[in-house]
């Protein structure tokens, strides 16, 4: 019985160990081809690698016209210069935070109280938001399994891996509009789900039995509710904010892909849009930042998979995450901490989540 409370408090943990055991295994086996692209590191066509600057541009932008047409479609017209900037802070926290994009979300709303929107409305939005960006990228793993099937690179394993994912995608969103289709639903929901956090809240903090207020819950729920059923009304106005979620997700696999090419590579385009979307949703369990660490072993064991030799993905991989964190995170830096300064509200926020306030950009050398 101990046992298995010890694995049902660090599964997180465990899994992680693992991946990252898995990495360095295959690391090891494959010491020799990874010395030898590493040798070849200076001959990398760094004009390749420059593309990633305007890729990542230009998936900032998507983001934040998707934020735009969402704000609209619930009656608010926001500044794009605002929601660009704020896009830009939003990537710096979720990266810098292991929480699988839950503090994004409450760092969000504070953002946006700045623009005078609710924090139930802000929250509703960037749910929103992150479903298409989810339901939008079964377009392009439906694309990737048809290209990798028409070189005949398509494995049992792939497939089994990405008719997952859609499944899991579809179950959770379908989940998701279902509870807050109703107020009856949500009131049921939280029910269950406040009684079960408070209880395990109370064993670590006897002093506190209900750490979570139902009823202040109940009420962002509420506003989630009265939101998410003024979107659900307009079907047709969230076809253009489709299409800007679907263009966040190509410029990301670009950015991947000139990587590729700044190798000197051309990998089959099904083979990265895979390994991408099999690393980012594996990743939303990690314990560590960024999910470093996870990330690089599942899309690198992925790329092997899909017939990449491991002697290019790995290297391919690491600097991807390498030059994407250099070329994101100091902005998104700047503009947090200069908003610290600006608002209290976020300033609390720092103090409650102090590795932020104490990150610093990467060493650019």
């Amino acid at each position: 019985m101990a046992e298995n409370s010890y694995l049902k408090r660090n599964w997180k943990m465990i899994l992680n160990i693992i991946t990252v055991v898995a990495l360095l295994v295959l690391a090891y086996a494959i010491r020799d081809q990874l010395a030898q692209t590493l040798d070849n590191l200076f001959r990398v066509n760094a004009w390749f690698l420059l593309l990633m600057i305007p890729a990542q541009i230009l998936n900032y932008d998507s983001q934040a016209r998707l934020y735009k047409g969402l704000f609209g479609v619930v009656g608010n017209k926001l500044n794009y210069k605002q929601l660009y900037k704020a896009s830009v802070e939003l990537n710096f926290v979720n990266h810098v935070f292991p929480s699988g994009g839950v503090t994004g979300i409450s760092y969000w709303g504070l953002r946006m109280k700045g623009e005078h929107i609710t924090s139930a409305k802000a929250t509703a939005v960037h749910l929103m938001k992150l479903v298409m960006l989810i339901l939008s990228f079964e377009i392009l793993i439906a694309v990737g399994l048809f290209a990798l099937a028409v070189q005949g690179q398509m494995s049992s394993i792939i497939l089994l891996l990405a008719g997952s994912i859609m499944t899991v995608v579809v179950i959770l969103t379908a989940a998701l509009g279902f509870i807050l289709g109703s107020k009856r639903r949500i009131a049921s929901f939280l029910t269950y789900m406040t009684t079960v956090l408070n209880k395990i809240i109370h064993k670590f903090r006897p002093k506190r039995p209900q750490a979570i207020n139902t009823e202040k819950v109940g009420e962002v729920f509420n506003d989630l509710h009265e939101n998410y059923m003024l979107m659900s009304r307009n079907v047709p106005s969230l076809r253009r904010p489709f299409m800007w979620a679907l263009l966040a997700n190509v410029w990301e696999i670009a950015t991947i892909y000139v990587v590729y090419m700044a190798f000197g590579e051309f990998v089959n385009i099904g083979a990265v849009i895979i390994a991408y979307a099999v690393a980012n949703f594996a990743g939303l369990i990690s314990v560590l930042p960024g999910g470093i660490g996870v990330y690089e072993a599942l899309m690198t064991l992925t790329l092997t998979a899909t017939g990449v030799p491991s002697r290019i993905s790995l290297p391919v991989t690491i600097m991807y995450r390498v030059l994407s964190t250099l070329i994101q995170l100091p902005p998104g830096y700047y503009l947090y901490h200069k908003n610290l300064s600006q608002k209290s509200e976020i300033a609390n926020f720092a103090d409650e989540h102090p590795s932020a306030e104490d990150a610093s950009p990467p060493d650019k050398n």
